[in-house]
């Protein structure tokens, strides 16, 4: 019997195990392997390669091809019919999670939708950051902040991936999606931090305030403290976060004491490259005029 009629008449078992099974999204290397695991229950030729299986598949099913094109590689995914986007990115590493303005909006902290999809691959670890001085942080802080260029376009959005710094995933926790995925992402404490720490990933400066506020009464400013400490910043992020709790109002004093234990031994900015700005003395900080 040639391997094309086989396939055919296999076609329903296929589909079968296809339409039972909890994952939708695939690697080459996945199907290559339920094609070895389950070729000699649908009765498949040796020749039928997993090439000519996948060419059946996209032909003959629902299975789709997803490529996405990162400057310096193209990954492809296949899935089984239509796809959350959230599902899609998260197999791109098991291991990575979506951080900034994506994990805001998964714990909606942000009345907006955002187009670019942030997802996060840590780093293996390194040594720690350079000898800090007032000028150092001048310089930085005066520069354009550094961002990613690993991005690709997929539908209507932007997937950019960040390569961020070893924390052995600290505060990162699994999320239930609206579309029904589960996903991981950066906790509400982290992603508060992480949002102060880059607001060009997460809106800019005022969404990252409207997230301090909608945050309200739904996180632990203790385990914020203790979450930043364990990070080990070399600049003092500290300032920034003790100013947005207190900029957002309806946070406790006692909570915003938690801040104030850190040392101030320098002035700092809340984000790069401002041009017009105002100091801040409580909070040693340099932030945009009016805000």
């Amino acid at each position: 019997m040639p391997p094309q009629t086989r396939i055919r008449i296999a076609k329903p078992d296929i589909l079968k195990l296809f339409r039972a099974n909890a994952a939708r999204v695939y690697t080459r290397a996945d199907l290559e392997r339920i094609l070895a695991e389950n070729r000699a229950f649908w009765r498949l030729a040796q020749s039928t390669t997993v090439n000519r299986f996948i060419d059946f598949m996209l032909d003959q099913t629902d299975l789709r091809l997803v490529t996405l094109r990162f400057p310096s590689r193209s990954l492809s995914r296949y899935t089984w019919g239509d796809v959350p986007l959230w599902e899609l990115i998260q197999t791109l590493n098991p291991q990575g999670y979506f951080t900034h303005y994506s994990a805001m909006y998964l714990h909606g902290l942000t009345d907006q939708i955002p187009k670019t999809v942030y997802f996060n691959c840590e780093q293996s670890a390194t040594g720690g950051g350079g000898r800090l001085t007032q000028d150092s942080i001048q310089r930085a802080f005066k520069a354009k902040c550094r961002v990613s260029n690993n991005v690709a376009d997929y539908a209507e959005h932007r997937i950019c991936t960040l390569n961020g710094q070893n924390t052995g995933h600290l505060g990162v926790v699994e999320e239930q999606t609206t579309d029904g995925s589960c996903v991981r992402t950066t906790s509400i404490e982290r992603t508060l931090i992480d949002a102060t720490v880059r607001p060009v990933y997460s809106g800019g400066v005022f969404e990252v305030l409207r997230a301090y506020r909608l945050a309200q009464g739904r996180f632990s400013v203790n385990t914020l403290t203790a979450i930043l400490r364990k990070l080990h910043y070399t600049y003092p992020y500290h300032h920034a976060i003790g100013f947005y709790l207190d900029r957002a109002g309806g946070y406790k004093p006692s909570q915003i004491e938690l801040l104030r234990q850190f040392e101030f031994k320098y002035d700092f900015y809340l984000a790069h490259e401002m041009v017009d700005v105002e100091y801040n003395e409580r909070w040693r900080l340099f932030v945009p005029k009016g805000f």
